[in-house]
């Protein structure tokens, strides 16, 4: 009888441990929220000029949403879901070229939201909108 107890006791975690009730899973992240950039102000600046507020306009923008100069992220400031600024440095327009901008928005993390939790969500960056430095 003890060997019997013992055999259905070993079944019994091994089931339990093959259902996964012996961890909790989470849910793998989640596409974020895709932001957009339809206008740039100002879109264009000379060359050797002095350091300047970039205005992007556009869509979807998180309250952590980061204006990229050249791949470099910039501090930026959120006005609303659809605009965000960010001082452009004198150095950054030193010389001519075409710059490209974009906006990212920042990963979340998962929440424990009951047994499973959630994976929160992935950054995203907006397709690439150029300025011309002169």
């Amino acid at each position: 009888m003890k060997t019997l107890s013992t055999v259905l006791l070993a079944a019994l975690t091994a089931f339990t441990l093959a259902c996964g009730y012996s961890s909790k899973a989470t849910m793998p992240a989640q596409p974020g929220s895709m932001p957009a950039i339809s206008a740039l102000a100002p879109n264009t600046m000379t060359s050797r000029g002095p350091s300047f507020v970039l205005t992007v306009n556009g869509s979807n923008f998180s309250t952590n949403g980061t204006i990229n100069w050249n791949g470099m992220a910039q501090t930026t400031t959120f006005v609303s879901a659809n605009q965000l600024t960010a001082t452009i440095v004198a150095s950054d327009i030193a010389t001519p070229a075409t710059v490209a901008v974009t906006v990212t928005n920042p990963a979340t993390s998962g929440m424990a939201m009951g047994m499973y939790g959630s994976g929160g969500t992935l950054a995203e960056t907006s397709s690439a909108m150029n300025f011309t430095v002169n």
